[in-house]
């Protein structure tokens, strides 16, 4: 299995709002079987990263279609060679 990195800039609009809600469904899901690693979105900059776990690109690209905002999106898809986080450190040892 290999880590994808997905950067996305979407097209901000109340049509788009409609979609949050299924979006984030579909979202929280893959997070609960570990397909997605991190998800991170800036309405700021109207971005979106996506950490996701898959074999291939052609992988990444059918679920991202499977996104209801999917029609919203321009992305690009980078293989990375390291991802690492805090998330995968062992606990810091904290003496009583």
């Amino acid at each position: 299995m290999k880590t994808f990195l997905v950067n996305i800039k979407f097209n901000f609009s109340d049509d788009f709002m409609k979609y949050v809600p299924e979006h984030r469904t579909y979202i929280n899901m893959l997070i609960n079987i570990h397909v997605i690693e991190s998800y991170a979105v800036s309405m700021e900059t109207h971005r979106s990263w996506i950490i996701i776990n898959a074999d291939t690109k052609e992988e990444v690209e059918k679920i991202l279609k499977k996104s209801p905002l999917y029609q919203f999106w321009t992305y690009n898809i980078d293989e990375l060679f390291v991802y690492d986080s805090q998330n995968f450190r062992l606990p810091k040892l904290e003496y009583n």
